[in-house]
């Protein structure tokens, strides 16, 4: 199913506004971050070679796009904060609007 993400027992549709939660090494430590934005593309025929994009638009305007591997050991949760139903398994129309008009034509 190209249009939708499984992960554990969850399926999140593209479009949905999901939160990743990954860790990263900074020196020694090591931290989590939640990076929530717009889920626009799933990819890849099997589990090992899946990969999603998720689309959010900073504070200063910049939209920042991050492309995650599934099966990442760095790749903590996916939760789901909003769902949605868009006619296209790709978004990449997104990338042209801002953060209000991109939740508008999602919807």
């Amino acid at each position: 199913m190209a249009n939708a993400l499984k992960y554990k027992d969850k399926v999140i549709p593209v479009g949905s506004t999901v939160g990743v939660t990954y860790k990263f090494k900074e020196g020694e430590k090591e931290k989590t971050q939640v990076f929530k934005g717009i889920l626009i593309k799933v990819k890849g025929n099997n589990e090992a070679a899946r990969m999603f994009t998720i689309r959010k638009i900073s504070r200063s305007g910049l939209g920042v796009e991050r492309i995650i591997p599934l099966v990442s050991p760095f790749l903590v949760n996916v939760s789901i904060i909003k769902k949605a139903k868009p006619g296209k398994a790709k978004l990449y129309f997104l990338r042209n609007l801002t953060q209000r008009q991109a939740k508008a034509k999602i919807k």
